[in-house]
């Protein structure tokens, strides 16, 4: 048994984490502002501290084995809009924890990364020596991020590793996406399925991909968790993995959507939007790293079953108003 603190554990990605590691019998402190979080999102059995990443050094002590680093803000929108405030929260905030982990004596670190790092993709799947060539203040913070935690594995043989998400979907029992306001496909589809958003937008069907919509790679987040706590295992003193998460499967946004259909039963009206700038017209990833590096494959990697998850969740939520 282990002691770990999770940072934005009240968050997606963080809280279906703590659940996994509780599962498996580690102690869990959860930290998070709630900024982006919810509260009755954190598993019971985690112990809650509201307060920010900045702050960290106020509890953080040697009696922790390991951090899982979570708490930053996601929208690439938003980051474009204000920049500061990602550079301020995801970078400034990873600072701050860095060095009190280090004046603790902690020195396990397993960083929530992105596939934004990557920016317009050069080859498909991409992988972890593809070029990083972010194109929005999201991916270059996290990018600055995944920079920082090498220079400290390399000064203070700190142990850590980056994990690069792409689209994460699904649930996980009481944990699923309460994004407000939300801004990924899957729970967008479902909220047309439930009756509570009129359509969905199609932004684009000229692109070069079998039915003209773009393609993504969609992971379970449950797989997801299972990849976090192997990184954690395999950690090594001075060493910084860095490794892409991904089915290694591309689903289109016509895929998905037609997919919600059979899955819900439901009608899922839909209309065509002019393209997002610097959308891809493909982005899906190589999880050879993950394989050979953590012992890690997924396994829900079936959209309808990622789908089926999350239409479980949301009809959930619905019911409870």
């Amino acid at each position: 048994m282990s002691d770990y603190l999770v940072t934005g554990g009240a968050g997606y990605v963080g809280s279906v984490v703590v659940a996994h590691l509780l599962e498996a019998g580690h102690r869990v402190t959860v930290l998070d502002d709630l900024s982006t979080g919810f509260r009755v999102g954190v598993p019971a059995g985690a112990e809650f501290i509201e307060g920010r990443v900045q702050d960290a050094a106020r509890w953080l002590t040697s009696d922790f084995d390991g951090v899982f680093h979570f708490a930053a803000y996601s929208q690439v929108g938003e980051s474009v809009a204000d920049p500061e405030k990602y550079w301020t929260n995801n970078v400034g905030g990873t600072m701050a924890l860095l060095a009190a982990m280090r004046s603790a004596g902690v020195d396990r670190l397993v960083f929530s990364s992105t596939a934004a790092t990557y920016g317009e993709p050069v080859s498909i799947p991409i992988t972890e020596t593809d070029p990083t060539a972010p194109t929005n203040p999201y991916g270059a913070s996290k990018l600055a991020v995944d920079h920082m935690i090498s220079g400290q594995c390399a000064a203070y043989g700190l142990g850590a590793a980056s994990l690069r998400y792409f689209n994460v979907a699904g649930a996980y029992g009481d944990c699923g996406e309460r994004h407000d306001p939300e801004s990924h496909l899957i729970p967008l589809v479902l909220q047309v399925a439930l009756g509570t958003r009129a359509e969905i937008s199609v932004y684009g069907d000229d692109y070069p991909t079998p039915d003209g919509t773009c393609v993504r790679d969609y992971i379970h987040v449950a797989d997801l968790a299972e990849a976090h706590l192997l990184a954690m295992d395999r950690i090594t003193p001075g060493e910084h993995l860095v490794c892409n998460l991904g089915n290694g499967n591309g689903f289109s946004v016509r895929e998905v959507i037609e997919t919600v259909r059979k899955v819900t039963g439901r009608p899922v009206p839909e209309t065509v939007a002019p393209r997002r700038p610097g959308d891809p017209a493909v982005l899906v990833a190589s999880a050879a790293a993950a394989h050979e590096c953590l012992g890690w494959s997924p396994s829900r990697a079936d959209l309808a079953g990622i789908i089926a998850d999350a239409w479980e969740f949301a009809r959930a939520g619905a019911a409870r108003g």
